[in-house]
Order: structure tokens, then C-alpha cells, then sequence
């Protein structure tokens, strides 16, 4: 497809206004095996055109171009590709432009995707168009900026049902076995959130506030449909939306699909959503941190259709404020309507930790950030896109005020409703309402990359009082803004075992040293907690004396927040190499099972196998893998029976598990001979057993099959594969590997299971002779696959586990070579990123042996 530039997109929307698309889909063939390559798609483009004489071009990312005619007459195709578009000479001031084509359904996730359920044997298909990619069903101006009114007509099966983002006007009999679905015109809207799903997709209805609401899944999948709790939290997210927006949701439906092989959660097609069905839809027990991301997920695309579909940016570079306005409502939304009131908590555990992560790598970028064409925007969806972009804008509600800032979102949406408009717009709009001049604000928060550090310097009398308390501000030397931070400080005693808080003041901290006056002669806390209540976008440390005491009694804090602070405090610490892993193994095993939050305990568990995969001395790892066994199997017993607490430390001890008690202990729990109170052993649960067992040569390929045989399904094939690229031998990492690397792409599920159970932190040797591998490869991939597949294989190909000198040297010398894509160089240096940080890590923990 074409990498449209700015530049080029910019000169279009000057010359052209589309005024509307007819787009008829052949879709009768899709569950004929021999004729479901290739669909036929006719289009009909109206536009206008401001130079009548001028030439422009289309996208048409096709198999084939049959036929074009402008204004009846047919177009030249001799230059037509899938990468160029076809040019459009000669333009009229009225134009109809009619693309007859012929596209190819897609296994990657993006365009047309179409995949067959092993179940029962029923073709689904679903379209995904974000960033460009409804050029690869209809023939478009594919640019955010040219919005249009669509209208559809699919010819399918007869017994399918066919969703679309407006209702449908009518269906009528197609030769046999067959039906065309006309859909009504749509509203104006960007091609990309265009929508179009199709297949005998179980669906329920209900509706609310004048919505026609329905949920879809897969018909195989309908018994695991929990459409009474979609239905409420999407309920409760119009309610609020409705109330604190002003302005109601546009269209007549809501449409929200789950869906099979989705490469990311969720995707705001304007009344048509798609959702992953993989992360949302339950086969198995979960625990609430599972329920809170799909809220999540479900109010976050429920936001973009104010935010992004109803007003759009006008191209790539305001990505960031359409993601992270849905990020900051949806967590705001969270708390304060549904049942899940510590979504901050999370906010700060799962998604700010990404955000923090990202802002530290190499590639760090600001919020705002020029995009200069299509592919730099691909790898653009990171964390600080959503994430940082998210806690920027809850830290300038809190700096304008939540009600001014409402008045001047309602003001954008009645003055933009429809069209296309950019975060200028938005501030001007903020500063109307609020009265305040935001442009240093965001010019120091948006503008510029990397996080600070805010650290405490406290001198305490000898009566018990503070003499001194400083806080000191840090920057990297790459990035050395010190940015106005207004942050809680918090100050906690210790009362029976409790961290009580007596006191909490607001101060602005601006440059190196923030004397905060205000304490002195108070007398000293237990705790000071800087950053309380999570009001900034840094990184915190505390205190000898407050650390000392959170060591001991971190689930002593009545609130979530603070101790998710503290969590993430000590995490920052290791990544930073001012904490040992071995340390915050220590603090980790004394201080969880005491928590009560399932998602600070989800996080913080994986975090600390993150930190004995990545950042532990190789020579001590052992001993902490068994620590971490050790404390999870006591607490899986400990726990309430049946709780997700209890799940929670199972999956734990299964990842943890290397000892040949423990795996012992593993496959009790399989057999069902030696389960725990309350575990139910259910299928994604066994699944993660034999995956255990098959990671450390305990099980192999007969077993995986035998589990696969009792879970025929989608997901037993996507757990079944992962668990095969697991199998501990040479002879099946190249076997992986060459089915990876092949000439022919594999179906994105597969080629993710694959390339997920290709390495593992129990499997290091056996991989490093693919570090050269990976070298010599990435780029031809990156060169023959879809972005989606392209982006995974060189993240998770990565030797990541490799961590050493010799891996670093090897990126170095891939780096140093020529004609590689910007963003593949920065996929690959973000990869040596982890390895720099990693090696520092390991040093530090050596040291404290």
C-alpha cells in the first residue's frame, strides 16, 4: 500500500472534497475454499474538486484494478499498483470516479480479515482500517481528513448476518444460497473507522436511552457471551458520557463485535466495534483485573466516538490526543460509573508503568510529534501515545478544573461535530473556559520527551520534627527539561500496622530544588509519600527512612493508590539499577500476599518475573525463580478458595515453576491428584500447566495434542501452537524458525503463538544461535510481511534474553548498516535499549550478593 506523506495529504484535502461513497462487496465465495482468495468490490467515488484540470490519486490496494472510469470515461491502469494507488487525471469540477476491483481477503488482521472457526467450520470475517487500510477493501481517499457519508451493499450467505457502522435498509435474494444486504447512508466519518463484519455471528439486542444496542461473538462462542454485563457497562459509559459531554452519541445503533485473531483490544469504528474476542470473552474463571480491562476497553472505545469519529484529528500527528483523550475517559468513566471505582489504581499499575517505559527508551518521542508519513505512524501506538498522553491530560484537568474543562470539550464538539480539527483547537477552546493560558503548559509537557525523577531530601531534628525537606528534580542529560510538577505529598504513621495518612499538602515543584517550607518543624511521618494521590507524569523514590518502612508494611496503606506508588517506586528502582532484583524479590515476597487488589497483585507479579528473566544476576536467578515458587504456592493455599486472588498466585506459581518439586506440583494440579481448595482446573488454566511443563522438557508434542483434542476450538489452536514453539529442542526451534521466516506469511495468530513460545527465560541457550538469525532476517521480513506481523516479529524475535555485551555489539553492527526503514531501526534499537538496561541491572544485583 502506499506510504501517503503529510505533504501529500495535505495538498489533497486542499484540491478535493469527497462527497460520497457506494461500495458493493462480493462476498458470496468467502467459505468456498478454492474461490475465497479474492472478492470483488465496486466502487463509486463523488467528489469536487477546487482546480478543475488537476490530477490526483487514489488508493486501490487491490489484487487486481478491472476497470476505473472518471466520469464515464475509463482511466489509464497501466500505471495502477497496490503501492502507488492509480492516478485520476483530468479532474471535472463534479466528479464520479467508478473503481471496479477485485482485493484479497486478508489472515494478517488488517483490511478484510476472514478466518474459519475449527468448530464448526463457518467463514467470520471482520474489517480493521486503521491506520490506511480501508484502501485494501475499497478503492478510497484514505487520509483522516477527507471525511465522507458512506453507503454499503453486501452480497453473502444467506445465513449470515452482516453489520455495517449505519442500520440496515434492506436485504433482497442474490442467486442461490445467497443475499445482498443494503445498509442506509452513513454519517460523515474518516475511511478508517469505516466498518464492515460479516458471518453467522451469534447476536443480542437490547437497547437504552434511545440506542439500539447488540453484542456479537462467533456462533461456537455464544455460550461464553456474558451480554448482561457488555450491556451494562456499555449502560452505564452513555449515561455518564451523555452527562458530562453534553452531546449525545450521534448514530441510531451500537454495535459491538467480538472477534477472532484481532491484533490489538479494540477498534472505534463508529457503531460497529470491534473488540479482541481472545482477551474479552471468558472461557474460564478470571479475576477482576481481567473484568476492569475489558470495562476499560469498552468505555475507551465508547469515548473515541466523540472524540475521534464524531471530531477527528486532521492527520497522524494528533494520534496521541485521540488515544489518549479515550485512555483518560475511559479510566475517568471507571471510577466514577461503574463498580470498578480504583481505575486510577490500575491506570497507574498497568498502563502509566507502559507509558514510563517507553518514555525511556532511545526512541522516546514527545506527546506531539510530527508524523511525516503512513509507516511512521505505525509504530506509533506506544506508550506514550496512550499512555503519557493520558496522565498529561488528568494532570491538566487538574490544573484547569474539571468543569472548565468540560465546558471547553463541549464547546470543541459543537464547534468541530463532523469535521476535523487539531489539539490547537482543543487548547483554544480549554482557554476560553478556564481563563487560563495553557500554551506553556503544553508546550513543556507535550513538546518536549523523557520523564523526570522527583526525590526527597529530608533532615529530621532530634526532637522528632522535619528541619528540612527538599525535593530535587532530575532529567536525563539527552533530555534535560525540568518541567512544573503539582503534586501531592503525603504524610503516613504507622498505628498498629497501618500506614494512616494524617496530613497531605499540594505544592508546585519546578526546577532542580522545591524547599516545601510548609513541614518544617511537623513532625516527621513514617512515610513521605511524594506524588500522592498520582497527580504527575514522573518517577519517585523515597526516603531511607519511608523506604525502611514501606519495606515492612507496604500493604499497610488503606489506599490502593498509595501502595501502587510504592510498587511502581520500587520498580523504577530496579530498571534504574538502585535496587537490587534480589531487593525487590525480597520486598515483592514479604509485601503481596498481604495485598488485597488483584491488579496491583497481576502487575507486580509479572513485574517480578520480569526482573529474574531480565535484570537478576544468572548466577542467583535460580534461587529467586524458587523464592517466588515457593511464596506463590503458599499463597494459592492461603487464599479464599475459588478467588481471583487465589487464581492470580496459581498462574504465578505455574509461570515460576522450575524445580523438579515444583513441576512435580504442576502436574499434580494437571492430573487433578494434588489441587489446591477451591483451584478449579479449568481450560485456560491447564493450558498454562502444560505450557509449564513443555517450557522445562517436563511434557511434550503428544500431550500438547491430547490437550488440543479436548479443546478443538480457536483458542486451543492458538494455545496448542505456543505450547509446540515451546518443546525445549534444537530440532523444533528450527522447525519454529523456518516456519516463521518462510517465504509464505503465516496466518497472524499462528505466527504470534509461534513467535511468543519461540524464547523463554528457561530456554536462553537453546536460542542464542538465533541472535545471528535475527539479524539477517529482520529486514527481509519487515520488507514482505503486513505492518501488524512485520511490528511482532521484530519486538518478539528480539534476543531480549540474550543479555549480554556480544548482543549489544550485534544490534550495534545491524544498526550501522545502510537502507534500513526509520521505523525498523527503532523497533531494533529499542530492543538493544532493554539489553543496555538489563546488563546494568544484572550488575547491581551481582554486586549485592
Amino acid at each position: 500500500m502506499r506510504n501517503l506523506t503529510q505533504v501529500e495529504a495535505t495538498e489533497r484535502a486542499r484540491l478535493l472534497d469527497v462527497t460520497g461513497y457506494d461500495i458493493r462487496l462480493d462476498l458470496s465465495s468467502a467459505t468456498q475454499p478454492a474461490d475465497g482468495h479474492t472478492y470483488n468490490s465496486v466502487t463509486e467515488v463523488r467528489f469536487r474538486c477546487a482546480e478543475p484540470g488537476a490530477s490526483t490519486f487514489i488508493e486501490v490496494a487491490a489484487e487486481r484494478v478491472r476497470s476505473a472510469t472518471l466520469n464515464g470515461t475509463p482511466l489509464d491502469l497501466s500505471d495502477w499498483s497496490a503501492e502507488k494507488g492509480l492516478t485520476v487525471p483530468g479532474l471535472a469540477a463534479e466528479n464520479t470516479l467508478v473503481v471496479d476491483a477485485d482485493f484479497a481477503y486478508s489472515n494478517s488482521g488488517q483490511g478484510l480479515h476472514r478466518t474459519v472457526d475449527p468448530v464448526d467450520g463457518e467463514t467470520y470475517l471482520y474489517s480493521q482500517f486503521e491506520t490506511a487500510d480501508a484502501q485494501k477493501t475499497y478503492a478510497c481517499f484514505d487520509q483522516p481528513d477527507l471525511k465522507s457519508v458512506y453507503t454499503w451493499h453486501a452480497t453473502v450467505p444467506a445465513h449470515w448476518r452482516v453489520v455495517s457502522n449505519m442500520p440496515v435498509e434492506r436485504e433482497e435474494p442474490a442467486g442461490e444460497g445467497c443475499k445482498t444486504v443494503h445498509f442506509t447512508e452513513s454519517v460523515r466519518m474518516s475511511t478508517y473507522v469505516t466498518a464492515l463484519c460479516a458471518g453467522p455471528y451469534h447476536e443480542v439486542r437490547d437497547s437504552h436511552d434511545g440506542i439500539d444496542l447488540g453484542v456479537f461473538v462467533r456462533a461456537s462462542m455464544a455460550r461464553y457471551l456474558d451480554a448482561d454485563e457488555l450491556f451494562l457497562v456499555t449502560k452505564q459509559g452513555f449515561d455518564f458520557f451523555h452527562e458530562q459531554f453534553g452531546v449525545r452519541y450521534p448514530l441510531p445503533k451500537y454495535d459491538q463485535l467480538w472477534v477472532p485473531d484481532f491484533n490489538a483490544g479494540a477498534m472505534e469504528n463508529f457503531g460497529c466495534v470491534t473488540h479482541a474476542e481472545a482477551h474479552y470473552i471468558f472461557r474460564s474463571q478470571v479475576t477482576d483485573y481481567e473484568y476492569e480491562q475489558r470495562a476499560n476497553t469498552i468505555l475507551h472505545e465508547m469515548a473515541h466516538m466523540w472524540f475521534g469519529d464524531l471530531v477527528t484529528m486532521r492527520w497522524w500527528n494528533d494520534l496521541w490526543l485521540n488515544e489518549s483523550f479515550a485512555e483518560w475517559a475511559s479510566h475517568w468513566c471507571n471510577t466514577h460509573a461503574t463498580r470498578f471505582t480504583d481505575a486510577w489504581t490500575t491506570f497507574l499499575a498497568v498502563r502509566k508503568n507502559w507509558g514510563y517505559r517507553q518514555d525511556q527508551l532511545s526512541s522516546t518521542h514527545p506527546v506531539y510529534t510530527e508524523m511525516p508519513d503512513l509507516e511512521a505512524v505505525e509504530v506509533n501506538f506506544d506508550g506514550i501515545t496512550y499512555a503519557k498522553g493520558a496522565s498529561v491530560l488528568k494532570q491538566l484537568v487538574a490544573y484547569v478544573g474539571l468543569e472548565p474543562f468540560l465546558a471547553g470539550l463541549r464547546a470543541y464538539f459543537g464547534k468541530h461535530a463532523w469535521g476535523n480539527a487539531t489539539f490547537d483547537d482543543l487548547l483554544s477552546e480549554l482557554e476560553a473556559a478556564s481563563g487560563r493560558e495553557l500554551r506553556k503548559f503544553a508546550a513543556q509537557w507535550l513538546e518536549t520527551a523523557q520523564v523526570n525523577t522527583l526525590r526527597p531530601e529530608v533532615t529530621v531534628g532530634t526532637d522528632g520534627t522535619y528541619q528540612r525537606v527538599v525535593v530535587t528534580q532530575e532529567a536525563p542529560a539527552e533530555h534535560p527539561t525540568l518541567r512544573t510538577h503539582r503534586i501531592g505529598v503525603g504524610l503516613y504513621d504507622l498505628t498498629d500496622g497501618k500506614l494512616v495518612r494524617r496530613d497531605r499538602i499540594e505544592v508546585d515543584v519546578a526546577g532542580e530544588r522545591t524547599e516545601l517550607t510548609e513541614l518544617v518543624g511537623v513532625r516527621a511521618a513514617d512515610v513521605l509519600l511524594l506524588n500522592d494521590d498520582d497527580l504527575s507524569y514522573t518517577k519517585l523514590r523515597l526516603d531511607p527512612a519511608s523506604m525502611a518502612t514501606v519495606v515492612q508494611h507496604i500493604a499497610g496503606f488503606e489506599s490502593s493508590l498509595a501502595r501502587a506508588l510504592c510498587w511502581t517506586a520500587a520498580w523504577d528502582m530496579v530498571r534504574d539499577a538502585e535496587l537490587s532484583t534480589r531487593d525487590y524479590l525480597a520486598l515483592a515476597l514479604a509485601g503481596l500476599p498481604a495485598e488485597t487488589d488483584v491488579n496491583l497483585v497481576t502487575p507486580t507479579l509479572r513485574q517480578a518475573a520480569s526482573a529474574l528473566s531480565f535484570y537478576a544476576d544468572p548466577d542467583w536467578a535460580p534461587t529467586g525463580w524458587a523464592d517466588l515458587a515457593r511464596t506463590a504456592k503458599a499463597a494459592v493455599r492461603s487464599a479464599e478458595p475459588g478467588s481471583g486472588l487465589q487464581l492470580a498466585w496459581a498462574r504465578a506459581y505455574a509461570s515460576a515453576a522450575r524445580s523438579a518439586e515444583d513441576l512435580a506440583t504442576v502436574r499434580g494440579w494437571l492430573d487433578g491428584s494434588t489441587v489446591p481448595d477451591g483451584l478449579t482446573i479449568d481450560t485456560e488454566l491447564r493450558w498454562m500447566l502444560l505450557q509449564s511443563l513443555v517450557a522445562n522438557g517436563r511434557a511434550g508434542a503428544a500431550e500438547i495434542e491430547a490437550e488440543l483434542a479436548r479443546d478443538k476450538t480457536a483458542s486451543g489452536e492458538r494455545e496448542a501452537a505456543y505450547a509446540h514453539a515451546l518443546v525445549p529442542t534444537p530440532e523444533n526451534k528450527a522447525a519454529v524458525w523456518a516456519q516463521l521466516t518462510g517465504a509464505e506469511a503465516l496466518p497472524n495468530w499462528r505466527a504470534r503463538a509461534l513467535v511468543q513460545g519461540f524464547s523463554h527465560p528457561a530456554q536462553v541457550e537453546l536460542t542464542a544461535p538465533y541472535r545471528d538469525r535475527y539479524f539477517a532476517t529482520v529486514a527481509q521480513l519487515w520488507a514482505t510481511r503486513d505492518s501488524e506481523p512485520a511490528q511482532e516479529f521484530t519486538q518478539l524475535a528480539y534476543p531480549a534474553y540474550l543479555v549480554s555485551e556480544d548482543t549489544v555489539a550485534a544490534t550495534d553492527a545491524w544498526l550501522a548498516g545502510e537502507g534500513h526503514p526509520a521505523p525498523l531501526r527503532r523497533l531494533v534499537a529499542e530492543g538493544r535499549d532493554g539489553v543496555v538496561r538489563a546488563l546494568k541491572a544484572r550488575a547491581k544485583d551481582s554486586q549485592s550478593a
